[in-house]
Protein backbone atom coordinates (compact mmCIF):
# COMPACT_ATOMS: atom_id res chain seq x y z
CA UNK A 1 0.00 0.00 0.00
CA UNK A 2 2.65 2.73 0.83
CA UNK A 3 6.57 1.33 0.72
CA UNK A 4 10.11 3.02 1.45
CA UNK A 5 12.70 1.37 -1.27
CA UNK A 6 16.34 2.62 -0.11
CA UNK A 7 14.93 5.65 1.19
CA UNK A 8 17.57 8.22 2.80
CA UNK A 9 16.89 11.76 4.08
CA UNK A 10 19.14 14.33 4.48
CA UNK A 11 18.54 17.56 6.98
CA UNK A 12 21.70 20.31 7.66
CA UNK A 13 24.20 17.65 6.61
CA UNK A 14 23.03 14.88 9.17
CA UNK A 15 21.83 11.66 7.65
CA UNK A 16 18.56 11.12 9.45
CA UNK A 17 17.38 8.00 7.73
CA UNK A 18 19.56 5.96 5.95
CA UNK A 19 19.03 3.58 3.14
CA UNK A 20 15.56 1.95 4.13
CA UNK A 21 13.11 -0.46 2.67
CA UNK A 22 9.98 -1.36 4.20
CA UNK A 23 6.47 -2.22 2.82
CA UNK A 24 3.36 -1.60 4.66
CA UNK A 25 0.48 -4.30 3.46
CA UNK A 26 -2.93 -4.77 2.89
CA UNK A 27 -4.36 -5.90 6.24
CA UNK A 28 -1.17 -5.22 8.07
CA UNK A 29 -0.58 -2.55 11.08
CA UNK A 30 3.36 -1.98 11.12
CA UNK A 31 5.03 -0.68 13.87
CA UNK A 32 7.70 1.62 13.95
CA UNK A 33 10.11 1.59 17.23
CA UNK A 34 13.41 2.78 18.08
CA UNK A 35 15.45 5.50 20.27
CA UNK A 36 15.12 8.96 20.53
CA UNK A 37 16.75 10.50 16.80
CA UNK A 38 16.41 7.24 15.28
CA UNK A 39 14.52 8.56 12.32
CA UNK A 40 10.76 6.99 13.04
CA UNK A 41 8.97 10.59 12.43
CA UNK A 42 11.68 11.42 9.52
CA UNK A 43 11.03 8.31 7.74
CA UNK A 44 6.83 8.46 8.53
CA UNK A 45 7.45 12.06 7.07
CA UNK A 46 9.35 10.88 3.97
CA UNK A 47 6.51 8.16 3.40
CA UNK A 48 3.62 10.82 3.49
CA UNK A 49 5.55 12.89 0.75
CA UNK A 50 6.16 15.90 3.61
CA UNK A 51 9.89 15.18 4.11
CA UNK A 52 11.95 15.40 0.66
CA UNK A 53 14.36 12.37 0.32
CA UNK A 54 17.95 12.28 -0.55
CA UNK A 55 17.84 8.96 -2.29
CA UNK A 56 15.60 6.19 -3.55
CA UNK A 57 11.89 6.94 -3.25
CA UNK A 58 8.66 6.62 -0.82
CA UNK A 59 5.90 4.95 -3.10
CA UNK A 60 2.27 5.04 -2.59
CA UNK A 61 -0.59 2.88 -4.33
CA UNK A 62 2.19 1.82 -7.12
CA UNK A 63 3.30 5.66 -7.71
CA UNK A 64 6.35 7.82 -6.12
CA UNK A 65 4.82 9.89 -3.71
CA UNK A 66 5.84 13.04 -5.46
CA UNK A 67 4.29 12.45 -8.50
CA UNK A 68 0.63 12.57 -6.87
CA UNK A 69 -0.83 15.58 -6.70
CA UNK A 70 -1.30 16.82 -3.00
CA UNK A 71 -5.23 16.14 -3.50
CA UNK A 72 -5.03 12.94 -5.06
CA UNK A 73 -2.42 11.77 -2.41
CA UNK A 74 -5.01 12.92 1.00
CA UNK A 75 -7.43 10.61 -0.75
CA UNK A 76 -4.91 8.17 -0.24
CA UNK A 77 -3.11 8.28 2.65
CA UNK A 78 -4.23 10.10 6.24
CA UNK A 79 -1.25 11.46 8.25
CA UNK A 80 -1.55 12.65 12.12
CA UNK A 81 1.44 13.96 13.18
CA UNK A 82 2.81 14.36 16.66
CA UNK A 83 1.90 18.20 17.42
CA UNK A 84 -1.74 18.90 16.52
CA UNK A 85 -1.88 22.77 16.99
CA UNK A 86 -5.24 24.50 15.27
CA UNK A 87 -4.45 28.31 14.83
CA UNK A 88 -7.79 29.57 15.43
CA UNK A 89 -10.63 28.37 17.34
CA UNK A 90 -12.50 26.01 16.08
CA UNK A 91 -14.83 23.84 17.71
CA UNK A 92 -14.10 20.39 17.45
CA UNK A 93 -16.56 18.91 14.97
CA UNK A 94 -14.99 22.18 12.20
CA UNK A 95 -11.66 20.16 13.24
CA UNK A 96 -12.91 16.88 12.51
CA UNK A 97 -14.67 18.00 9.16
CA UNK A 98 -11.49 19.13 7.79
CA UNK A 99 -10.58 15.54 7.41
CA UNK A 100 -13.08 15.74 4.53
CA UNK A 101 -11.65 18.72 2.64
CA UNK A 102 -10.03 16.02 -0.24
CA UNK A 103 -13.46 14.83 -0.95
CA UNK A 104 -14.86 17.93 -1.63
CA UNK A 105 -16.36 18.42 -5.35
CA UNK A 106 -16.42 14.42 -5.84
CA UNK A 107 -19.26 11.50 -5.41
CA UNK A 108 -17.35 10.92 -1.72
CA UNK A 109 -18.54 14.63 -0.50
CA UNK A 110 -22.02 12.85 -0.20
CA UNK A 111 -20.57 10.96 2.50
CA UNK A 112 -19.03 13.94 4.79
CA UNK A 113 -21.75 13.72 7.61
CA UNK A 114 -21.64 10.02 8.16
CA UNK A 115 -17.95 10.27 8.11
CA UNK A 116 -17.55 12.91 10.76
CA UNK A 117 -20.07 11.34 13.00
CA UNK A 118 -18.36 8.12 12.67
CA UNK A 119 -15.15 9.33 13.52
CA UNK A 120 -16.42 11.81 16.51
CA UNK A 121 -18.45 8.15 17.90
CA UNK A 122 -15.19 5.71 17.12
CA UNK A 123 -12.92 8.02 18.98
CA UNK A 124 -14.81 8.57 22.04
CA UNK A 125 -15.69 12.48 21.54
CA UNK A 126 -18.68 12.85 20.01
CA UNK A 127 -19.71 14.97 23.77
CA UNK A 128 -16.99 17.57 23.02
CA UNK A 129 -18.12 18.66 19.72
CA UNK A 130 -19.19 21.83 20.43
CA UNK A 131 -16.51 22.11 22.59
CA UNK A 132 -13.79 24.69 21.10
CA UNK A 133 -10.64 22.55 20.28
CA UNK A 134 -7.79 24.58 22.19
CA UNK A 135 -10.01 24.48 25.45
CA UNK A 136 -9.39 20.39 25.08
CA UNK A 137 -7.10 18.23 27.71
CA UNK A 138 -4.01 17.35 25.48
CA UNK A 139 -5.59 13.59 25.46
CA UNK A 140 -8.55 14.79 24.40
CA UNK A 141 -7.22 17.01 21.27
CA UNK A 142 -5.09 14.03 20.32
CA UNK A 143 -8.33 12.44 19.73
CA UNK A 144 -10.16 14.30 17.82
CA UNK A 145 -6.95 14.54 15.79
CA UNK A 146 -7.48 10.70 14.92
CA UNK A 147 -11.35 11.49 14.77
CA UNK A 148 -9.96 13.99 12.05
CA UNK A 149 -8.07 11.36 10.47
CA UNK A 150 -9.90 8.39 9.96
CA UNK A 151 -13.11 11.16 8.47
CA UNK A 152 -10.40 11.16 6.02
CA UNK A 153 -11.29 7.33 5.22
CA UNK A 154 -7.86 6.86 3.15
CA UNK A 155 -6.76 3.27 2.85
CA UNK A 156 -3.60 4.12 4.13
CA UNK A 157 -3.15 6.09 7.45
CA UNK A 158 0.49 7.12 9.22
CA UNK A 159 0.27 7.67 12.69
CA UNK A 160 3.09 9.46 14.60
CA UNK A 161 3.19 8.90 18.18
CA UNK A 162 -1.15 8.77 18.42
CA UNK A 163 -1.00 7.20 22.08
CA UNK A 164 1.48 9.71 23.70
CA UNK A 165 -0.62 11.96 25.42
CA UNK A 166 -3.30 9.08 25.90
CA UNK A 167 -4.41 6.93 29.25
CA UNK A 168 -4.60 3.05 29.36
CA UNK A 169 -8.22 3.42 28.30
CA UNK A 170 -7.82 5.19 25.01
CA UNK A 171 -4.28 3.98 24.22
CA UNK A 172 -5.99 0.41 23.64
CA UNK A 173 -9.05 2.49 22.08
CA UNK A 174 -6.88 3.79 19.40
CA UNK A 175 -4.81 0.66 18.52
CA UNK A 176 -8.25 -1.72 18.27
CA UNK A 177 -9.05 1.34 15.54
CA UNK A 178 -5.88 0.76 14.00
CA UNK A 179 -6.75 -3.04 13.90
CA UNK A 180 -10.10 -2.51 12.82
CA UNK A 181 -9.06 -0.40 9.83
CA UNK A 182 -6.63 -2.67 9.10
CA UNK A 183 -8.95 -5.92 9.21
CA UNK A 184 -11.30 -3.23 6.33
CA UNK A 185 -9.01 -3.69 3.67
CA UNK A 186 -6.45 -0.61 4.89
CA UNK A 187 -3.02 -0.32 6.59
CA UNK A 188 -1.53 1.21 9.42
CA UNK A 189 1.98 2.35 10.53
CA UNK A 190 2.17 3.50 13.66
CA UNK A 191 5.44 5.07 15.41
CA UNK A 192 5.20 3.95 18.90
CA UNK A 193 7.79 4.66 21.95
CA UNK A 194 5.90 1.92 24.35
CA UNK A 195 7.95 -1.19 23.23
CA UNK A 196 4.96 -3.63 25.25
CA UNK A 197 2.44 -1.76 23.54
CA UNK A 198 4.03 -2.28 20.35
CA UNK A 199 4.67 -5.99 20.75
CA UNK A 200 0.86 -6.24 21.38
CA UNK A 201 -0.60 -4.89 18.83
CA UNK A 202 1.69 -5.01 15.82
CA UNK A 203 1.26 -7.26 12.74
CA UNK A 204 5.33 -7.00 12.59
CA UNK A 205 7.57 -4.46 14.46
CA UNK A 206 10.42 -2.53 12.90
CA UNK A 207 13.08 -1.23 14.53
CA UNK A 208 15.33 1.92 13.58
CA UNK A 209 18.54 2.58 15.14
CA UNK A 210 20.73 5.72 14.05
CA UNK A 211 18.57 5.85 10.96
CA UNK A 212 19.09 2.31 9.61
CA UNK A 213 16.51 -0.52 10.02
CA UNK A 214 17.85 -2.89 11.98
CA UNK A 215 15.23 -5.57 11.92
CA UNK A 216 11.93 -6.12 10.80
CA UNK A 217 9.35 -9.06 11.48
CA UNK A 218 6.94 -10.33 13.92
CA UNK A 219 6.84 -9.15 17.55
CA UNK A 220 8.01 -12.48 18.70
CA UNK A 221 11.24 -12.62 16.81
CA UNK A 222 12.02 -8.86 16.88
CA UNK A 223 11.52 -7.93 19.93
CA UNK A 224 14.22 -9.87 22.23
CA UNK A 225 16.39 -8.87 24.73
CA UNK A 226 19.97 -8.79 22.91
CA UNK A 227 18.85 -7.08 20.15
CA UNK A 228 16.22 -3.98 22.33
CA UNK A 229 19.04 -3.79 24.47
CA UNK A 230 21.79 -2.89 22.16
CA UNK A 231 19.50 -0.59 20.20
CA UNK A 232 18.29 1.62 23.33
CA UNK A 233 21.74 0.85 25.02
CA UNK A 234 20.36 -0.15 28.22
CA UNK A 235 19.63 -3.68 29.68
CA UNK A 236 15.72 -5.06 28.98
CA UNK A 237 14.44 -8.11 29.64
CA UNK A 238 11.30 -9.87 27.99
CA UNK A 239 9.24 -12.04 28.82
CA UNK A 240 5.76 -13.47 27.06
CA UNK A 241 2.68 -11.84 28.83
CA UNK A 242 0.78 -15.03 30.76
CA UNK A 243 -2.36 -14.49 28.83
CA UNK A 244 -1.13 -13.78 25.72
CA UNK A 245 2.16 -14.99 25.08
CA UNK A 246 3.14 -11.09 23.72
CA UNK A 247 6.20 -9.96 24.33
CA UNK A 248 6.43 -7.79 27.35
CA UNK A 249 9.07 -5.48 27.41
CA UNK A 250 10.72 -3.72 30.91
CA UNK A 251 13.69 -2.13 31.39
CA UNK A 252 15.87 -3.52 33.59
CA UNK A 253 16.04 -1.40 37.14
CA UNK A 254 18.96 -1.63 39.67
CA UNK A 255 18.49 -0.03 43.16
CA UNK A 256 20.24 0.44 45.69
CA UNK A 257 18.81 -1.03 49.24
CA UNK A 258 16.92 0.75 50.79
CA UNK A 259 17.73 0.67 54.80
Amino acid sequence: MIAAVGVSVRVGGALLVDDVSLELGVGEVLVLVGPNGAGKSTLLGALAGDVAVAGGEAVLDGRGVGQWRAVEAARRRGVLVQQNSVSFPFDVRAVVEMGRAPWRGTDAEDEDEVAVASALADTGVEHLADRAYPTLSGGEQARVALARVLAQRTPVILLDEPTAALDVQHQELVLSLAHRHAGNGGGVLVVLHDLSLAAAHADRVAVLDRGKLVAIGPPAEVCTADLLSAVYRHPVEVFPHPRTGAPVVLPVRSREEQP
